[in-house]
């Protein structure tokens, strides 16, 4: 069966807060705008249970409320979203063309927002207790459950010892495996003080997963010290494992330049190696992965998308369409002997203005047309005829005499 095709300006894969903070801006700037998330719209934000370090918030916030109000601005820009599972990415000469398994969508511009999964152990046992037999990535969905129970949590950064904090609401004993010395976290000095002094939880120093022992549910979590390699069995009702992501990337290999770790490579405008494709949030190789960040990327592609949407749109129409010859005028604006040559350039042009086109190209903020033109530097003239590039006219104190070859 052949399938549906659907048409937009920007698709934006994922609904984190990177995703949607992307489709905010698109939505904005008038562009019909498709989000595309697997499963549950905020990502994996909403599973924190308090957000104390985002902006305009004084009062810690939970993660699925402040999800909840990114989603209302989404959706009142305009932005459709739709919940399904995207299967591929692929490039054609005039789209991008996400595939869905009943739909296709092809896209001027592409923004991938596919976040990541939590990473697993890999000790013994594990893939037997996995999310409704005891092992969790959710302190706020599971939280409830524990109550007066015994849980262990596995990891010590931001994630882990913050949600630790908020499972000994519920719980009644909340151990800690932590691969450090004694004393030593990788969270922050704010976390591991209220931690430290948290009576409910107990930290086993030295130590990692060997592995995950049960029946029906998980009931025992084997430490092993790393020091002495003394093997630490742990009576448990549940555990948390929070040591970090491995990003959504699997479908973009081989197309999107990433890595060894699948990370997708990015300048600071979040462009990839293909022109039109964007990556935001946790998915892009970058230093801090938290929701001030992942707006910061989103913010930055959403421009990006609907200035690239605009010069493809230019260049198409005006450039490559043209039924005359086309005399483009490649230069910098802030640069005085470029600014000369465009009065003497503009001069010709009215002389055979019925024979040429003229365009004026600054690079001063994207050289990206420049680059679509192929000019080497600038400024340059580039004379393109019947969509293609006939010339390129660097010496332009004599430039006339080129051009009047090309007419």
């Amino acid at each position: 069966m052949e399938k549906k095709k659907e048409y937009y300006d920007v698709v934006v894969i994922g609904g984190g807060p990177a995703g949607m903070t992307a489709a905010i801006y698109c939505g904005r700037a008038r562009l019909k705008t498709l989000l595309i998330e697997k499963s549950l719209v905020g990502g994996l934000a909403t599973y924190t249970s308090e957000i104390e370090n985002y902006p305009g918030f004084p009062e810690p916030v939970a993660g699925l409320e402040l999800m909840k109000l990114f989603e209302q601005q989404t959706k009142r820009f305009g932005v459709q979203i739709k919940l399904t599972d995207v299967k591929g990415l692929r490039i054609e000469e005039d789209y991008k063309v996400v595939s869905t398994f009943r739909v296709d969508y092809y896209a001027k511009a592409v923004i991938i927002a596919t976040g990541g999964k939590p990473r697993l152990t890999g000790a013994k046992g594990e893939e037997n207790f996995l999310y409704d037999k005891g092992i969790s990535f959710c302190a706020t969905c599971d939280a409830a459950y524990y109550t007066d129970k015994k849980v262990m949590i596995i990891g010590s950064g931001d994630a882990a010892i913050e949600e630790g904090i908020f499972l000994t609401k519920f719980a009644r004993e909340v151990h800690v495996s932590v691969i450090h010395d004694e004393g030593i976290m990788d969270a922050n000095k704010v976390a591991q003080e209220k931690a430290l002094k948290n009576e409910k939880m107990i930290f086993h120093w030295n130590t990692m997963v060997e592995a995950f022992e049960g029946n029906e549910r998980l009931e025992r979590v084997v430490l092993k010290n790393l020091k002495t390699g003394e093997l630490i069995p742990v009576d448990v009702d549940g555990c948390f494992l929070f040591i970090g992501y491995v990003p959504n990337t699997e479908i973009f290999k081989g197309l999107i330049d990433m890595t060894p770790k699948g990370y997708i490579i990015t300048n600071e405008n979040m462009e990839t190696n293909i022109d039109g494709v964007y990556a935001v949030g946790d998915v892009r190789d970058k230093f801090l992965r938290q929701v001030a960040t992942a707006v910061g990327d989103g913010a930055i592609a959403g421009v990006m998308a609907e200035k690239y949407i605009e010069e493809t749109d230019y260049f198409t129409n005006e450039i490559l369409k043209a039924k005359e010859t086309v005399l483009a005028y490649v230069y910098n604006a802030v640069e005085a002997k470029d600014r000369e040559y465009l009065m003497k350039v503009e001069e010709f042009h009215k002389k055979y203005a019925n024979k040429l086109k003229m365009c004026r190209i600054d690079i001063y903020k994207s050289d990206r047309l420049a680059k679509r033109l192929y000019c080497e530097k600038v400024p340059c003239i580039a004379v393109v005829k019947e969509g293609k590039v006939a010339k390129h006219i660097y010496d332009l104190e004599d430039f006339e005499k080129e051009l009047l070859s090309c007419i």
